[in-house]
């Protein structure tokens, strides 16, 4: 059984451990953990992993942000990996820094990374894990605030929270999605989520 494991960011050394990047984050850290390295590839970075006997593809897009469906829908097909075996990572605004949600679909929320994949691929129905990025920003400068770095307070909450994002991609490999969400969202904010929302 294949995987395909997205972390959504934007290439360049200007966007290196930027909120928004946090995806990117995620990955390397999954990576580094996995004893694997990324080569650039068609579309993006990639790795691969295995977990249990499944093989795990990672991909960074280096389509930028806003293009991030042309990688994913290039690698779906590439390595035949269904909807259901697809995770998204990406930045959220909505969470408190450090705060992780896995959902198995849902809106977009204004991302235009998960906006334009559900384009690209003709579906939102496939797994997202959202990593919170916190909102302590003015009006007018949430542009400058996810293109930040985190602060380094913030900084020791994530690194806290790249062990936990690490068993949650194995976890949703080997156990799947519902006993993923069972297990790690409910550590969050004390609610559990339903898949469906």
């Amino acid at each position: 059984m294949k995987y395909l494991i997205v972390g959504l960011g934007n290439i360049g050394r200007e966007y290196e451990g930027t909120r928004h990047n946090i995806g990117f984050t995620v990955l390397d850290a999954f990576a580094k953990a996995s004893n694997t390295i990324f080569q650039d590839k068609r579309y993006g970075y990639v790795a691969e992993a295995s977990v249990r006997g499944r093989k795990l593809i990672l991909l960074k897009p280096s389509t930028y942000m806003n293009l991030s469906g042309n990688a994913v829908r290039y690698w779906m097909q590439q390595e035949k990996i269904p909807l259901e075996n697809v995770l998204v990572i990406v930045d959220d605004l909505a969470l408190p820094v450090g705060a992780l949600r896995l959902k198995g679909q849902g809106s977009d929320g204004g991302h235009n990374g998960l906006k334009h994949i559900a384009a690209t691929i003709g579906s939102t129905a496939y797994a997202r894990l959202r990593f919170g990025i916190g909102s302590d920003f003015g009006k007018g400068h949430q542009v400058d605030f996810v293109l930040g770095a985190f602060d380094s307070e913030e900084q020791k909450i994530v690194e806290q929270q790249l062990e936990t994002t690490t068993e949650i991609i194995k976890s949703f490999c080997f156990a799947g999605l519902a006993r993923t969400m069972n297990q790690f969202n409910k550590k969050g904010n004390g609610k559990q989520e339903n898949k469906n929302e």
